[in-house]
Formats: structure tokens, sequence, C-alpha cells
């Protein structure tokens, strides 16, 4: 009796095998990259957000401003705030459809940096509704990068509209007809005073499921491992 091994069916298995491996085994390596960058994050992020406040970047270092150099790094800043150029963002919250309160806050050297006064609900979208503060204040908060790009299905800026749906410093500076804006903007701390806008909103916990995202994907390897053995054991015991 001889062997009568199918080996059209076995080539067709066997690529099949080597795609799978080749594709699960890189959606797992994928994942463990990401582990490795965000527990970096978590860590950058924790350090920063708990340090003294250091003055915000000014004009010369606006270049240097990245995501891994500055974002949520504490920061203090004076200036006056440009009230009538203030702009809301969208944004669900746990008080309903919200808004972000983005107002450009004028410093000493002509500069401007836009600054998340904090949150307020629908009812109060309308400054009108909110008594803004007047004459130099000092804003301490976190430092985060401007947002011009959205989520694969976030919906887009509508500055004609008076629609916003991200912190986008360059868009929202045009739409005010601002020059020398700074590229960030800083998410204010809570303050005493008026209850809205309620500042330290700054959503700082991680979710970090990119161990089990490898696991699930390397387990998928030994799993293709398994059939291929078992496809081949049984070609090999085929007879005439």
């Amino acid at each position: 009796m001889t062997r009568n091994i199918r080996w059209p069916l076995t080539i067709i298995v066997t690529l099949f095998a080597l795609f799978g491996l080749w594709g699960f085994a890189s959606l797992g390596i994928w994942q463990v990259h990401r582990l490795h960058w965000k527990l970096d994050l978590i860590q950058r992020v924790d350090e920063r957000v708990h340090a003294d406040p250091v003055p915000a970047p000014g004009p010369g270092d606006w270049p240097d401003v990245t995501t891994e150099s500055a974002e949520y790094l504490r920061v203090t800043l004076k200036g006056s705030f440009l009230n009538q150029d203030e702009l809301q963002v969208y944004t669900p919250s746990d008080y309903g459809p919200s808004y972000w309160v983005m107002t450009p806050l004028k410093r000493d050297d002509g500069t401007l940096v836009w600054i998340n006064r904090g949150l307020v609900p629908e009812k109060l979208r309308d400054p009108a509704t909110r008594t803004p503060p007047e004459g130099e204040v000092t804003v301490t908060g976190l430092l985060r990068i401007s947002q011009s790009k959205g989520w694969l299905f976030s919906q887009k800026d509508d500055p004609a509209a008076g629609k916003w749906y991200r912190r986008d410093i360059a868009a929202m500076s045009a739409a005010k007809g601002l020059d020398n804006a700074a590229p960030y903007f800083v998410d204010e701390d809570a303050v005493a005073g008026p209850e809205w806008p309620k500042g330290g909103q700054t959503v700082i916990a991680f979710r970090n499921s990119h161990l089990s995202y490898a696991i699930t994907w390397f387990a998928m390897v030994g799993l293709v491992l398994i059939c291929y053995g078992i496809f081949l054991f049984s070609e090999l015991r085929r007879r005439d």
C-alpha cells in the first residue's frame, strides 16, 4: 500500500496556512509594540500631570512642541481672555450633549494660547448664559496638542455654521481671524468660582487591552499550526 497525498490540495492548504501564520503573527507583534507604546504613554502622562507647573512654551519653543515632548505637561500662563472670540466644541459627556468652552488668551507678548476653560451642558452653550472672566488671569492646566484630525466616523467641523467637533487650533484661529496663536491649547484645571464651565475634565486614564489582543492573535497562530498539522497528518495516512 502506498501513500496517496493530494498535492494540489496540499499546496493550496499550505499557502493558506502560511498566509494565516504571517497575518496573525504580524497582528500579534503589532499589538506588542502598541503595548509598549501605551505603557510608555501612561508613565509619561502620570509623571507630567503630577509635576509642578512650568511656564507654557513661548514662540521660540513652538517648533519643538510635540506629542512626545510636551503633551499633558502641566503649564501656567498669564493673560487676558478674548471672550468675544469664544468657540464651543461639541463632546458627549456624563451631562448629556455638552461643549468644551474654547477661549483664546492674549499674553503680554501679543501671542495667543487657546484655553479649554472646561465643560458646559447644552443649556449653557450660549456665552450669554455665563459670566466670563475679565482682566488679567493666571491659567494652570495641561498642555494639549491641536486636534486637526478626527476619528474615522467623527463629524467634520463646519466653521460657517459654528459647529465644531474637534479642537483644531489652526482652524479655530482662522475662523476668528486670529494670528500668532500657539500650536497647542491648554485644558484648564478646575477653578474656584462659578460651577460652569467645569474645568479639570481632561481624560488621563487610558484603556490598555493590547496584551489581551496580542495573546489572542498569537493563539490564532497556534490554532493555524494545529489545524495544519492535523491536515498533514491525515494526508500522510492516506492509502490507495
